[in-house]
């Protein structure tokens, strides 16, 4: 698992032991190693905002948590765009260690974290002024409406210290060190979930309080992996006074990147469409619905985590100039990824509606989220190709074409199925079939993709090896 030595440059620093040596060796265990800590770090992550629904469905009110539930689209919106943006800082370290460039390396690692913090800051800014325009827009109830606008704007204040712990965490990841970011979620969420029942059962606080906590533990998050990272392996190690912005890298990161968080932010634009529509179904299908899309994003992160896997694997290797070995994680990660996501089908199907209500026990909203679930939970199997073909062309650094079909075929179709066969048919149901529709689309035109094109990418890499 760790041997260290090529990925990091040697075993110097706290994280170098357990970096993995991506381009010899076995790869299913190799990629077992990297995508379950990821997988398990992205679920503790997204906790906070499950936390959130669920301790204001407890012990503040149903109102309460709807106001949570409502924001779920647009903090995804928001996070989506610079979790795509910071694989482009994955990929650009990762290949710049396999191509044996420390130096490249180094640069990289500098630029993403002054991008983080610069991008968060300003994104804060403009999402605090369009807080209450875009409720507005999604049609939030008047009833939770204040409430909502309070936890979003809470929430966006912190999107600087959000920002900077997924470009950190994308660091580690490029040298194969998944468990430093997975152990620092661990404290930070058991953290968050103290703080969420503190300020809900003895402060009496309503929504904005579950938000500043959630904010409270990513800051401290990324305070210890900033802390790592000045004593980490070699390639990857941060020296304060090199911190600014090399046009290089913000160039490379940019290139990959960008693609990728338009995408994620594309993507997240039709679910707040979607949202839009649900909002217009009541306060139990939004409640419903929110545990719902609560339980999926977990679940999600278990196919993209193997495709961050694929992506990182498939860096290095392009970068060590071995395009065969490229084909070969492709392949091992799409199998490993749709093995789990068949346990976890079966897992949630198996147990939703005693899922639903730990989240909200009212038989209403029990009923209507099992829905949900049985709709779209079986529908994901598709991210199991989109991540991983994805994935594989971005660690060639080609991103926007997989961006490209995204946009068509999740958000244009998904917004032309809202107004035309949604508004045909306004119930729950007709909605949620819009999930399994547009991810079958999106999985076909990728295999095609990379039929017509990733095979080649491989060619040229072995040419000029």
């Amino acid at each position: 698992m760790a041997e260290g030595t090529a990925a990091g440059g040697g075993r110097h620093g706290a994280s170098a032991s357990r970096q993995i040596d991506m381009t010899r060796g076995s790869l299913a265990d190799k990629v077992l190693l990297f995508a379950v800590p990821v997988a398990v770090t992205a679920m503790l992550q997204q906790l906070y905002n499950v936390a959130d629904v669920a301790v204001t469905g407890r012990f503040v009110s149903a109102e309460a948590m709807a106001a949570v539930g409502c924001n779920a689209s647009v903090v995804s919106l928001l996070v989506s765009l610079f979790q795509g943006i910071s694989l482009g800082a994955n990929v650009t370290i990762a290949t710049a260690i396999g191509a044996e460039e420390p130096d490249r390396a180094h640069r990289a690692v500098h630029t993403s974290l002054v991008f983080a913090l610069a991008g968060g800051v300003i994104l804060a800014v403009l999402a605090e002024l369009l807080s209450a325009p875009t409720l507005t827009l999604l049609g939030v109830p008047d009833d939770i409406f204040d409430m909502a606008l309070a936890y979003l704007r809470v929430y966006v204040a912190g999107l600087p210290v959000v920002f900077l712990y997924d470009f950190e965490a994308a660091v580690f990841r490029s040298v194969g060190d998944t468990l430093t970011p997975l152990r620092t979620l661990v404290v930070s969420s058991g953290a968050n979930i103290a703080l969420d029942l503190l300020v809900t059962r003895v402060l009496g606080w309503g929504p904005a309080g579950v938000a500043l906590t959630t904010v409270a533990a990513t800051a401290v998050a990324a305070a210890i992996l900033f802390a790592r990272l000045l004593r980490a392996g070699k390639a990857i190690r941060v020296t304060i006074s090199d911190l600014r912005v090399d046009r290089w890298a913000l160039k490379e990161i940019l290139k990959v990147g960008l693609p990728a968080g338009v995408q994620s932010a594309f993507f997240s634009i039709a679910n707040v469409v979607i949202q839009g529509a649900i909002n217009s179904l009541g306060q139990t299908v939004i409640a419903a619905s929110s545990a719902g899309a609560s339980i999926e994003s977990l679940t999600y992160f278990v196919y993209n985590s193997f495709g961050q896997a694929c992506t990182t694997f498939v860096g290095q290797n392009h970068g060590a100039r071995r395009p065969d070995r490229c084909r070969r994680a492709l392949g091992v990660c799409l199998l490993e990824c749709l093995a789990a996501g068949g346990v976890v089908i079966a897992l949630v199907l198996g147990f939703g509606h005693q899922l639903i209500a730990f989240f909200d026990p009212d038989p209403a909203v029990v009923r209507e989220g099992y829905v949900r679930l049985q709709f779209v939970i079986g529908a994901q199997v598709f991210c199991a190709f989109n991540e991983n073909f994805s994935g594989y062309l971005r660690g060639y650094g080609m991103s926007l074409l997989p961006a490209a079909l995204t946009v068509f075929s999740i958000v244009i179709l998904r917004l032309a199925y809202v107004a035309v066969v949604f508004a045909h048919d306004p119930t729950f149901p007709c909605l949620l079939a819009v999930y399994p529709v547009s991810l079958g689309v999106n999985a076909a035109g990728l295999v095609l993709l990379y039929l017509a094109v990733g095979r080649g990418l491989g060619e040229g890499a072995a040419a000029t090896r």
